[in-house]
């Protein structure tokens, strides 16, 4: 090979299946300008991966940029179609597979894993070209063909298993709704004691009240937020103060706390132990301090005075639970079931909200 004419990584050299691959450091400079993926217009069956979603990028883009001192990104993963060589630095077995990886100019290198982090490293530098010296780890196979680069990236992903939303809001230490999210359990006597730090949804028979996600989406429903945005002290306050009045309010928390009844019971007879309650109380709370900032307090409050068991069909059919009974949540029964509460508490509702209460009635008439 010409060594003037090729590209040459430091790299290490493993084995697989018999096959050699190699795990190079690559400049982030150089991401954007060799590494390729599959154009949109070309067919499923002859793309090596998926499409890219361009809806991903900016948050990754934004990720890097906002982080530019403490960005983590694993491993890239591409395929090289083209002549390379691997050149040990020491003849010794023991640094063998140490040494450089010459691969020729004129090579492609289809990416296999990855394609959202290169599209993210290419609008990034253009924003901080600085960070093109910053280095990524790719790890490097000999093309093979299509069918060998689809078989990569099905077997990368075969068991891939993302992380829980209540997992992801544990381990974020950058977001500040998830840190108030944390705050809010941690300083809550019955949050710290019954809320699931790992799971999304609560099995019959958990030995806990709320999963982590519901906090934080009912926080999200209570100050009308997204996951990224920022609050300010005002409602910081408020939202740790409205969770202190909503579990001294709520009598069948209490009663879970002082062990009257276990968390299955809870849920197996009250809406009060499901996520759909939890994010219609956020819309509630939401609306009694936009309509009563001085005494929002007492809206929440009154809310003990509410039937929330699932015998009181009359109240939460098809809007906490279906005609069968089973709890369901769409952000439509989150809605109906926010807006019934606002009544009872004594809440104006919004447009948005008579027009959902339209369409219900209107089709709880027809279904007679």
């Amino acid at each position: 090979m010409d060594t003037a004419f090729s590209y040459t990584f430091p790299a290490l050299r493993g084995y697989q299946a018999e096959k050699e691959y190699y795990v190079v450091m690559c400049p982030l400079r150089l991401i954007p300008k060799i590494f390729l993926f599959n154009e949109e217009e070309i067919p499923a069956q002859h793309r090596a991966q998926r499409i890219l979603n361009k809806n991903r990028v900016p948050e990754i883009t934004n990720y890097i940029l906002d982080n530019t001192d403490n960005y983590v990104f694993s491993s890239l993963t591409a395929s090289i179609d083209g002549e390379m060589e691997f050149q040990p630095f020491s003849k010794e077995k023991t640094w063998g597979d140490l040494g450089r990886l010459q691969v020729s100019l004129d090579s492609r290198f289809l990416i296999n894993d990855g394609q959202h982090r290169r599209a993210a490293i290419e609008e990034a530098l253009k924003i901080s070209p600085e960070l093109g010296e910053e280095t990524i780890s790719v790890v490097f196979f000999a093309d093979e063909g299509l069918k060998n680069s689809q078989q990569i990236f099905a077997d990368l992903n075969r068991h891939a298993v993302n992380t829980t939303t209540s997992i992801g809001i544990l381990y974020d230490h950058r977001d500040q709704l998830a840190l108030l999210t944390k705050d809010v359990v941690s300083e809550n006597e019955l949050l710290v004691r019954y809320t699931d730090t790992e799971r999304v949804n609560l099995s019959k028979n958990s030995p806990k009240l709320v999963a982590l996600n519901h906090v934080f989406n009912t926080i999200l429903r209570l100050v009308g937020k997204s996951k990224g945005d920022i609050l300010d002290e005002t409602e910081e306050k408020f939202v740790k103060e409205f969770w202190k009045v909503l579990c001294d309010s709520i009598a069948e928390w209490k009663m879970v706390f002082n062990k009257d009844i276990s968390p299955k019971e809870l849920r197996m007879n009250f809406i009060v132990g499901h996520g759909v309650f939890l994010e219609a109380v956020g819309l509630v709370g939401k609306a009694a301090y936009e309509q009563d900032p001085d005494n929002w307090q007492n809206y929440i409050r009154s809310l003990n005075k509410i039937d929330w068991s699932r015998t009181n069909v009359k109240d939460w059919e098809g809007r906490a639970f279906s005609q069968k009974g089973r709890i369901q949540k769409t952000n439509l029964t989150i809605q109906l079931t926010a807006n019934l509460i606002k009544e009872k508490v004594g809440l104006k509702l919004s447009e948005s909200d008579q027009k959902a209460e339209r369409k219900f009635k209107e089709a709880k008439n027809n279904a007679k």
